[in-house]
């Protein structure tokens, strides 16, 4: 018995092939009963069968094991549920017969209400609150809802039936084979699935609307969505239909199921669920109201949508062999939305979109407490911490790294290769570097190795010497050390014109590059513009010497440059300052260069350094946080003018995004114009929530504008946007106003705001929405985490969300003496689930005091700073 516990993974002496599952959910007691039987395929001398189980209760007389050939009734002498563990262990008194025989399992079970496993989710009907039962396995969850071999290799085919009341709508993976209804009861019997992981099992009850429509090849495809809310169904069913036919061309195979269902989903823990033949949404990624969801909203529901229907493909028809190779799920499925929604949208520029997932990987892998792609996973309660920006948007990135480097049409055909190899089974990371390698003759599992199993990345410093450009790597840290990774990197680069490019890779530590040879007009030698990684294709970032960045900038001002190229050169040298390679002020001299900039991607990440650098300058140098203001208001301020508050005819989706960035970044930076003019609008919108002066595109920004004037004695704008947040079913909606909420600068109603997000008017998954609090409230808003840890880790502790409250809470203080603070709090409270998050939140702490430190000892700081608000540079 000792053997099995505290392993990793379960023994591989019984194989399962096949589940017959019987499941009976009663709604109103949230409790339901079931019963597994399990074709076993006995590999090896055994006494023992080990599966998981988690929170069920099962019947021990029930337990038996019939094997094939001589169809004898065997029964376990023990039967142990490690509770520590999630396993269930049947001993029986003698070795068991190689070869299949029948498990077979009653058991019983709560339907939670944690967004895991079986579990209840409510929603009103008739003014009725009514519940729903809803499953979410993954990462390792469906030893919750039956006993099984809950590990992604352990595939088998699935027989799924379900007693539930006759009114109800009844999904689950496969088309429906049998119906019988009995009075108030009916019994669903489903097709049997093709071979699956436990994890892609799903099942939903509810009563539910949905609309529908049939690809060329005949599959049908729904969308299901509470009654009433069926015209928001129809756009992600358009987006569906049009992604599930390039996918197939794209990966040269047919989607394997008949069917395809989709369905929101009133509570859900992730964005959604790939789930396979029926995957699960939160609404707000499904659904979209062509009169109150915005363009945002929009791409949101593109972008999931394609994300979630990649997976069917990569993940579920070839599926990683254990969690450490999750990011080829992960990774795979987030650069194949946008390949997707480029596609569908072309207008929409996706591609340059990418660069903030980038960022955001680049981010986190720039800490020394991130983790490699392919990471250790040695227990069950480990996976939930790697659902994260390394797995997704690094994964993503390498990705887009190694397409770009073997060429699109050379991985398309080896992509696909690989899918056909490995359908219906498991494969690893090296099967695919394999499959590249064989399809391209370029050494990709060597190259490749370095990105994906060791965490980090280089920064490549360039400078000239001699007309020569000489280029170095070493690891690039977010708080200024350098660790001693090394990488085979793709370096391309441009010389004065996107016609004068060129690439190769850079094994060693150092590498030089005469300029005489590479540029046939040598009188550009000592002016022409020098741009490495171009369209940020690499996951690295450059450090230019003076000469270089000078004429960087230059070209920048002189829009010689991509989109992609302007937004990689801001971002290394917001990177750079912060890890205190580059001083302050030559990065808001460089941010001046991006006075006239029109792009949506690069004027995001334009506004988001700018609200960090403020929170900065507010800790490093209070007496100039108003020059900050009002230079971050001289940058964007033009772009109100040009975008106005209304959508205007034939405008851009871009631009239309764009409005609502800008007028909430001119809103937080304290412009009056724009907090009088949100202002107005709001009370407009409050007596008719129709009225065309809030399109859905600037309804952020308003809500923004007007929690910026709320104060304790003026309570008028908080108050009004509860009402509608109260009034309005559209969960876009109230995800606008929990995210507004907090951005108040009185630290009373901050407080308030909080313990609005922890009462039953908000769903457990939209609290998190609420916690990135204003500057003013960051005290408040960790005063109130502590005094409030014991029951928000009784209600999110056992999911993925619980690290949300930690990371947006503890990292933007700036302090040593609060990252000893906050180290203290959780020494005697950490629990496995987020010991990564609490230490890479607690090194930010320590990179942002050290950047503080920084910019306090920067001579000229003040008189640059009154320089650029002045125009002067």
């Amino acid at each position: 018995m000792e053997q099995f516990k505290g392993q990793p993974r379960l023994p591989k002496f019984a194989v399962p092939k096949r589940y017959d599952i019987r499941l009976k959910p009663d709604l109103s007691a949230c409790k339901f009963s079931g019963s597994v039987a399990i074709e076993l395929n006995i590999v090896a001398d055994t006494r023992f069968i080990v599966l998981n189980a988690a929170e069920l209760s099962v019947d021990t007389p029930s337990v038996s094991f019939t094997h094939s050939s001589d169809s004898k009734v065997l029964r376990p002498s023990k039967v142990d549920v490690v509770e520590e563990d999630e396993i269930l262990v049947l001993e029986f008194a003698d070795t068991l017969p190689i070869g299949m025989g029948l498990l077979t399992i009653r058991f019983q079970g709560t339907l939670n209400d944690k967004l895991k496993g079986f579990y209840t989710s409510t929603y009103n009907h008739n003014g009725e609150k009514k519940n729903m039962a809803v499953t979410q396995f993954e990462p390792a969850d469906a030893r919750r809802c039956f006993p099984c071999w809950d590990e992604p290799a352990c595939k088998a085919m699935f027989k799924i039936t379900l007693d539930v009341p006759s009114k109800l709508v009844a999904l689950s993976n496969m088309p429906i084979f049998e119906e019988k209804v009995d009075g108030d009861l009916k019994t669903v019997s489903y097709q049997e699935s093709p071979i699956m992981s436990t994890y892609l099992v799903a099942i939903v009850v509810g009563l539910f609307d949905y609309v529908e429509h049939l690809t060329s090849d005949g599959v049908k495809v729904r969308v299901y969505c509470q009654v009433g809310k069926v015209n928001q169904a129809k756009f992600a069913l358009g987006v569906a239909v049009r992604t599930l036919e390039l996918y197939k061309d794209y990966f040269e195979v047919p989607y394997s199921l008949p069917k395809l269902d989709m369905v929101a989903i009133p509570d859900f823990a992730f964005g959604a669920m790939e789930n396979y033949g029926l995957i699960t949404y939160r609404e707000t990624a499904l659904l979209y109201d062509d009169q109150h969801s915005s363009a945002t909203n929009k791409q949101r529901v593109v972008i999931c949508v394609a994300h979630e229907l990649a997976h069917q493909w990569f993940g579920n028809l070839v599926t990683m062999e254990w969690w450490t190779h999750l990011w080829l799920n992960e990774g795979f499925a987030t650069w194949v939305s946008y390949l997707a929604a480029d596609n569908l949208f072309p207008e929409w520029k996706v591609w340059t979109q990418f660069l903030d997932d980038y960022t955001e990987g680049l981010r986190l892998d720039g800490l020394a407490e991130s983790h490699p792609i392919e990471v250790e996973i040695n227990h069950a309660r480990e996976i939930d911490e790697i659902f994260d920006a390394i797995s997704y948007r690094k994964g993503a990135s390498v990705i887009r790294m190694l397409q770009s480097y073997l060429g699109a049409e050379c991985f398309q055909r080896s992509l696909a290769s690989y899918i056909k190899k490995f359908a219906c089974s498991n494969a690893k990371t090296e099967d695919l570097w394999a499959a590249l390698e064989k399809g391209s003759d370029e050494p990709v599992n060597k190259l490749m190795n370095s990105w994906t199993r060791q965490k980090g990345y280089p920064v490549i410093t360039v400078e000239v010497k001699d007309q020569k450009l000489v280029f170095e790597q070493s690891q690039f840290l977010a708080s200024g050390s350098h660790g001693d990774g090394q990488w085979i990197v793709p370096i391309t680069l441009c010389c004065g014109s996107y016609d004068v490019c060129m690439n190769f890779l850079l094994e060693s530590k150092s590498g030089t590059l005469d300029m005489k040879e590479f540029l046939s007009d040598k009188s550009n030698l000592a002016s022409a513009w020098v741009k490495l990684n171009v369209d940020q294709t690499g996951f690295y970032r450059v450090k230019y010497d003076e000469d270089l960045t000078a004429r960087l900038q230059h070209a920048i001002e002189n829009k010689h440059l991509s989109a992609t190229d302007r937004y990689g050169i801001l971002d290394d040298s917001f990177a750079l300052c912060m890890a205190r390679q580059q001083s302050l002020n030559s990065l808001l001299t460089l941010m001046g260069a991006y006075r006239g900039e029109l792009e949506y991607t690069v004027l995001f990440n334009l506004i988001n350094i700018s609200n960090k650098v403020e929170r900065i300058a507010a800790d490093a140098t209070p007496e100039l946080l108003e020059y900050i203001k009002q230079f971050f208001i001289s940058l964007f301020l033009h772009l109100e003018d040009k975008l106005g508050w209304e959508p205007k005819t034939g405008e851009s989706h871009l631009d239309a995004m764009l409005r609502g960035e800008v007028l909430t970044a001119l809103a937080v930076f304290g412009h009056d114009l724009t907090l009088k003019e949100a202002s107005r609008r709001f009370c407009a919108f409050l007596d008719d929530r129709n009225t065309p002066l809030l399109h859905p595109d600037i309804r952020k920004a308003a809500y923004v504008a007007v929690m910026r004037k709320v104060s304790t004695s003026n309570r008028f704008g908080y108050e009004s946007l509860l009402r509608v947040y109260r009034e309005t079913d559209l969960s876009q909606e109230k995800t606008r106003v929990l995210s507004s909420l907090t951005s108040s600068p009185d630290p009373n109603i901050i407080l308030e705001a909080l313990n609005f997000l922890l009462s039953s008017e908000v769903r457990p998954q939209d609290a998190v929405l609420g916690l990135s609090v204003s500057r003013e409230g960051r005290e408040t808003a960790w005063t109130w985490l502590k005094d409030n840890w014991e029951h928000i880790s009784k209600i999110w502790g056992s999911g993925y969300l619980i690290t949300r409250f930690v990371n947006s809470i503890v990292s933007p203080f700036a302090s040593f003496e609060k990252a000893e603070e906050i180290e203290e709090f959780f020494a005697s409270r950490t629990k496995s689930k987020i010991a990564r998050t609490l230490k890479q939140s607690i090194e930010r702490v320590h990179i942002n005091a050290n950047w503080v430190q920084s910019v306090q000892n920067e001579e000229h700081l003040a008189k640059a700073l009154k320089g650029l608000v002045l125009g002067k540079i």
